[in-house]
């Protein structure tokens, strides 16, 4: 009853805050999507080149998130963004780039190479292929992957909150350096709902964009296997 009390008297603080950790994920994934789909794309005309990048990209998962923000603060600290808004954006996308770049280059790759000739054998130019036949067929493992980076991005933001970066992680922090049930569990249970909103959203978008012919084969793309 107290944590349900808090959470009344301070909806508009709840609100505001999740309003200020929708935008930091919302940009972060943005980034992640701008620069690893096109990523993805690129390594699949090298072999070596992709188990490189995806190396890379597996390192970066394996840091703990706390001490990723450690190192970023003396280095950003240059520039004067040593903690905050930035050191948190660069974070969630350097952390989204594996699940982006990987369903990415696994789903181009694996599309039929019968249908690359067929397209070819129209005349259509690489560029014409990728965007007209591979990317849509590409669709639901790629959106598959945006779906995994933003649920993880989600969470990971909350621990941004130790460095200044605000979202529903501040309740969480406030909660443990005060030793306030309340805060900690009004933080902890806003992101979860926040994760499993964003996730059943990008599913509705990820049938949206799949296409039709796709929908019939697959009626549930998302059950397809993430690689």
């Amino acid at each position: 009853m107290e944590t349900w009390a808090f959470i009344v008297d301070n909806f508009d603080l709840i609100i505001m805050r999740t309003i200020e950790h929708i935008s930091l994920v919302g940009v972060a994934i943005g980034l992640a999507i701008i620069t690893g789909i096109p990523i993805g794309i690129a390594i699949t005309q090298s072999k070596k080149a992709a188990d490189i990048v995806l190396y890379v990209a597996a390192i970066i998962m394996t840091i703990p998130s706390i001490a990723l923000f450690g190192v970023m603060i003396p280095i950003l600290s240059k520039i004067g963004h040593g903690i905050g808004y930035v050191p948190a954006v660069i974070a969630v996308l350097l952390y989204s780039q594996l699940p982006i770049i990987r369903n990415t280059y696994t789903a181009i790759y694996n599309v039929d190479p019968a249908l690359r000739e067929a397209a070819r054998g129209m005349g259509m130019s690489a560029l014409q292929r990728l965007r007209m036949v591979e990317l849509p067929l590409a669709v639901p493992v790629i959106m598959a992957g945006i779906r995994s980076a933003v649920v993880m991005s989600i969470g990971i933001m909350a621990i941004a909150a130790y460095i200044g970066a605000g979202g529903l992680g501040t309740f969480i922090s406030r909660g443990i350096s005060q030793t306030d049930a309340r805060q900690l569990i009004t933080g902890a249970v806003a992101v979860s709902i926040l994760a499993i909103v964003a996730d059943f959203f990008l599913l509705w978008l990820q049938n949206r964009l799949t296409p039709t012919g796709l929908k019939r084969v697959w009626p549930h793309p998302d059950r397809r296997s993430e690689t």
